[in-house]
């Protein structure tokens, strides 16, 4: 691992990642367990680092250059690797988890495309202001969209709420019973303001990245129904899947703006 936490190091000291090590494009699971599962769908990979919760591999998808750093859990160990992998050059960040859905119609295993977050983490109002919009990327969120339909997946876009704790913060009870201040009605203000669902990190990543002019996004899969009460840890393969398969779109996108002219893609421009 590096032996400096000099931000400007190549070598970083969380992630312990140089530039040559790490795609522009990163999916970003929680469990370092996970990226297993997200590399089994690469064409090829090679792990590149791990230290701490972050492992890191880097392969190709379908031909195109792609990256995995699992994160940990939580909004802190999230921007650290955001932070790091900005400073070797990574461009693209997708979240690739789990969540819990608060909308009576969502399947456990249903994806969830994230478009907007709220921010009930702290680790982002240590960025920027309270009001400061945590908005995923339209390329990364149409790339998610194409590649969920290519898929066949089930899939709901919308407002995800990113929490510091699983307990409490989610409206769980907590040790003995615990309950916080605002706990019991959370879940039902969060499903009447037509928010989709909740998870740790999402808001965080987007505001980060947002801040620093990167692309990012998330696709979670529902793996509890917080409503109806169904549990099962299901949809992971189909998360991953459908991040990869996104981050190849992203570069065909890419690829279409330069053929065009452009800086931002459209539906008028052609990925085929």
């Amino acid at each position: 691992m590096s032996d400096s936490e000099d931000p400007n190091d190549d070598v970083q000291y969380h992630l312990d990642v140089g530039p040559e090590d790490v795609a522009d494009s990163v999916l970003l699971p929680g469990n370092p367990e996970r990226v297993d599962k997200i590399t089994a769908l690469w064409d090829d990979h090679e792990e590149k680092a791990h230290h701490r919760e972050y492992r890191t591999a880097t392969g190709t998808y379908e031909g195109t250059p792609i990256s995995v750093t699992s994160t940990g859990i939580g909004s802190p160990s999230a921007a650290i690797a955001i932070e790091e992998l900005a400073r070797v050059e990574a461009e693209t960040f997708i979240r690739v988890g789990s969540c819990g859905a608060i909308q009576p119609e969502m399947d456990v295993g249903d994806l969830v495309i994230t478009s907007g977050a709220v921010r009930q983490e702290g680790t982002s109002k240590e960025y920027v202001r309270e009001d400061y919009p945590a908005v995923a990327d339209h390329e990364v969120v149409a790339a998610l969209v194409a590649a969920a339909e290519r898929l066949g997946h089930d899939y709901h876009v919308g407002l995800t709420m990113s929490a510091d704790s699983f307990y409490a913060g989610q409206g769980r009870p907590g040790f003995e019973g615990f309950r916080a201040a605002g706990s019991e009605s959370l879940v039902e203000e969060l499903r009447e303001a037509n928010v989709k669902n909740i998870e740790m990190e999402a808001a965080a990543l987007l505001t980060v990245a947002n801040v620093y002019g990167l692309r990012a996004g998330a696709v979670c899969s529902v793996y509890a129904n917080r409503i109806t009460g169904e549990f099962r840890a299901e949809g992971e393969s189909r998360a991953a899947e459908t991040a990869s398969l996104a981050v190849h779109l992203l570069a065909k996108m890419d690829e279409a703006k330069r053929a065009a002219g452009v800086d931002h893609w459209h539906p008028g421009l052609s990925i085929e």
